[in-house]
């Protein structure tokens, strides 16, 4: 008979022949799990926290002598792109030590074969994505295809925390859980600020009366090393995006030192533009560079993937698409190009060099405009206070519940008093009522009030207590729908023979006409024709090309940076220049204090100036861009309330700047106080916005994934335009016939509370009313204006034009600022 110790004592065979040790941590992670216990592992990145939960139910089967025969440990990724590199690492350990279990995965790029073969014996350990479990449970006997599961591991946790697939998840696993009480889950972390909430999400009501789960945290903290690129010669009056580029040689200086490296950016578009940059600078590493994101080919992607592992690359620039799990060894350097924009994000990216347990990071950060370099001086400050972002958890996603709901009544049907207990024993519907969940499956069976005469809203039919879908052709539909991944519709962009290069949004499309020429998979392309939702295009040669702009990637400034900036501001005006980032701007941030002040987190600064465009106030709150925006909003709307004036607005992760042509009276410190107030602070954005219109767009999303519209199928896709006319008229018929329809209350919360941050809005002004207010009259606009006028031009004025402008405006601004210090 095999005993306790058998299991572990193969591990640490393994090990010892790896000539490994186990960290502390994995065997407390071990051992937790052997008592049925569940919990959350974090810990850096490439610190061993994938072993760490994996031989937990490893080696209590060996201890059982259990060779399988169904599904024993269900691995949930957040990324498919995930899946077959975390199988081929759990493989490997199987191998190591003696258990002969299949590991396959289940993704949306798993072929139908295989998940037909799937849905009939399920493989020992099975990897796959929120999604595609809620597939598995849209199919007949789901219940026994998880009979023998014994264990849920949840990879990346903070990816999916704080978003719908996190929701969808938390309803899957309260499914799993009531059909297999006491089952163990662990999810693994690594940055993440709120890490308490995080595992009490994750876990839900489910403990078994247990008083919570079990946090492990890696044993010691891993090193990082995070410096800024210093430029020799720095514009004293920065604007965004200009100063990356120019520091390509030193780039280039810095990926000669190193084996493989990876350059990460912010957007795709940049991404675009830098591999271009290294590829004409550097014609011999052309064979030895790639480019990774998420709107190429899948199959180009792979193959850069298995490229990395290889150590055939110099240098992949890339986006967050390489940000998680992938382990890629000979990757020994990381260059950011830009603001990460958060801690949490930059540590992400710098763990993926020395992915391995006790290897040290760094991390190579490459400024796009001058303030940049304070932001990294601050990232690299608040990860070594522990001051990470969290991530809140979202609560009564109504469009998710129905999604759920049907996908149950698709399977096997449910019973509305099981599913309604399983819902509540959720983080995301513990508070849901009795209301609101009849008002679902009202909703499902119905319809609802206004929908109710249309069949294709009648889904879900109810008999002796049963919820089910009958109809095999809704049903298809629904799968097909499954998700809550939503974003600007994707055109795929193919050569005229076939050859796919990738996808692209088909907002950027629309844009162009047969024969324009465009940047992307780092190749020159000219559009030749759109047809079927498909861009043909040819290979260009020697023409000027654009660059498509994804949705998505202006990522705001979180707090926990955005208020280290502030602090380091506030050292700068004592005299304080001590991070070489910031001694490298010093003449920046010099120009700024001769000519008004800086802002910190005890002082708000506003800045009134005058051109021949009128007049200019500029305010500097420091919390990130959403946040801003509702407030040049707000602010313009409560000076319209005691003068007639029009106001363009023009914001940015620092500041924001209003603009009107009106004369306009001064504005003294008890008129800021008066307009900051957060009194009234709902209403008074509803009515400064056109809020019905962003609720409407954002009706669009909540539609789809509460299955009142059909996105198409395969190859027959419809457009977006048609899909905001779909979801846009059923939002125009429910706002006049229902306006208490739950799913328009979800739009109009989803507008304030994601779109505008009205949170974080709300906390700007009642620090506010705390601050002093500095009101300051500078002659010419001030090293922190400056960008937000450019982006005010570069938003209104052609490409040739703007930038012509900015010259001619940075030159006057040089001269002004060389007569005021000669004057001093």
């Amino acid at each position: 008979m095999p005993t306790a110790a058998d299991g572990l004592a193969a591990v640490d065979a393994w090990f010892a022949g790896q000539g490994w040790s186990p960290a502390p941590f994995q065997r407390r992670a071990w051992a937790a799990f052997r008592d049925g216990r569940s919990g959350l592992i974090h810990s850096p990145t490439g610190s061993g926290k994938s072993l760490a939960a994996w031989l937990g139910p490893v080696s209590r089967a060996l201890d059982r002598g259990d060779r399988g025969g169904g599904l024993r440990v269900l691995w949930i990724t957040p990324l498919r792109a995930l899946a077959e590199d975390t199988a081929g690492n759990l493989r490997e350990a199987l191998d190591g030590v003696g258990l002969d279990w299949r590991v396959e995965t289940r993704t949306g790029d798993t072929g139908s074969a295989a998940r037909a073969r799937q849905r009939k014996r399920l493989p020992e350990a099975l990897i796959t994505t929120p999604e595609s479990l809620s597939l598995l449970l849209s199919y007949k006997h789901a219940a026994q295809r998880f009979q023998h599961l014994d264990a849920v591991i949840v990879d990346e946790w903070h990816e999916l925390l704080g978003s719908k697939r996190g929701v969808q998840l938390e309803l899957c696993l309260a499914w799993l859980r009531a059909r297999r009480p006491g089952l163990p889950v662990w999810g693994l972390s690594a940055t993440l600020g709120n890490l308490d909430q995080a595992m009490a999400v994750l876990l839900g009501d489910a403990q078994g009366g247990q008083p919570g789960g079990e946090r492990i945290a890696g044993d010691s903290p891993k090193t990082l090393t995070v410096r800024g690129l210093c430029p020799d010669q720095v514009d004293r009056f920065p604007w965004a995006g200009h100063l990356g580029l120019a520091q390509l040689q030193p780039v280039i200086d810095y990926l000669e030192q190193g084996r493989t490296a990876l350059l990460f950016t912010n957007t795709r578009a940049q991404a675009e533009l830098w591999f271009e940059a290294l590829a004409k600078a550097r014609l011999d590493w052309i064979t030895e560079i790639g480019l990774h994101h998420g709107s190429i080919d899948r199959r180009l992607r792979q193959k850069l993937e298995q490229g990395l592992r290889d150590g055939a690359f110099r240098c992949v620039v890339c986006t967050s698409s390489l940000d998680l799990g992938v382990d890629f060894s000979p990757v020994d350097r990381v260059v950011q190009v830009g603001s990460p924009k958060g801690v949490a994000r930059l540590m992400q990216r710098a763990g993926r060099s020395g992915h391995r347990p006790g290897a040290d990071s760094e991390i190579l950060c490459v400024p796009s405009h001058a303030f940049e370099l304070v932001e990294i001086a601050a990232a690299r400050r608040a990860w070594a206070a522990g001051r990470v972002e969290a991530r809140p958890p979202l609560t009564l996603c109504l469009d998710v519940l129905v999604q759920h709901l049907v996908t149950l009544a698709v399977g096997d049907g449910f019973q509305a008093p099981r599913v309604l207990a399983e819902a509540r024993a959720t983080h995301a519907f513990a508070g849901l009522t009795d209301t609101q969940f009849q008002w679902c499956l009202d909703f499902i069976t119905r319809g609802g009030a206004v929908l109710e005469h249309y069949p294709q809203f009648r889904r879900v039919v109810e008999e002796d207590g049963v919820y089910r879908v009958s109809d095999q052709g809704l049903a298809r539909r629904h799968r097909m729908a499954v998700g809550t991944i939503t974003s600007d519709y994707q055109m795929r962009v193919k050569y005229p023979r076939g050859g796919s290069i990738g996808t692209i949004e088909e907002s950027f499309v629309a844009r162009l006409k047969p024969g324009d020429v465009f940047l992307f998979s780092g190749r020159a392309l000219e559009l030749i024709r759109v047809r079927d939702m498909t861009a043909y295009v040819r290979a260009a040669k020697g023409r000027r090309s654009l660059v498509p702009r994804w949705q998505g990637g202006r990522l705001p400034l979180s707090t926990e940076l955005a208020d280290t900036v502030l602090d380091i501001l506030e050292e700068v005006a004592g005299g304080d220049y001590r991070d070489p980032e910031v001694q490298a701007i010093r003449d920046v941030l010099e120009v700024q204090l001769d000519q008004s002040a800086l802002p910190s987190r005890r002082q708000l600064l506003i800045e009134r100036s005058r051109s021949r465009e009128g007049t200019h106030w500029f305010l500097f709150p420091f919390a990130g861009r959403l946040a801003h925006e509702g407030l040049a909003s707000l602010l313009a709307w409560r000076l319209g309330q005691r003068f007639p004036a029009t106001f363009s607005i023009s914001v940015n992760d620092y500041g924001l700047e209003l603009l009107t042509a009106a004369k306009v009276p001064p504005l003294h410190e008890d008129d800021w106080r008066a307009l900051l107030t957060p009194e009234s602070l709902v209403e008074d954005v509803l009515a400064a916005l056109n809020a019905g219109e962003l609720a409407r767009r954002r009706f669009r999303d909540i539609a789809r994934i509460s299955g009142l519209v059909f996105q198409g199928y395969p190859g027959k896709g419809k457009t977006g335009k048609q899909l905001q006319a779909s979801s846009g008229l059923l939002y125009d018929t429910l706002d006049r016939y229902d306006p208490d329809h739950l799913l328009l209350d979800q739009a109009r919360r989803e507008v304030l509370e994601s779109q505008l941050e009205i949170g974080r809005l709300r906390a700007v002004l009642e620090r506010a009313r705390d601050q002093a207010l500095v009101l300051t009259a500078p002659e010419r606009f001030t090293p922190l204006a400056f960008p937000l006028w450019v982006e005010r031009l570069r938003n209104r004025l052609s490409t040739e034009s703007w930038r012509d402008r900015v010259a001619r405006m940075t030159e006057r601004l040089e001269k002004h600022a060389d007569r005021r210090a000669g004057d001093a």
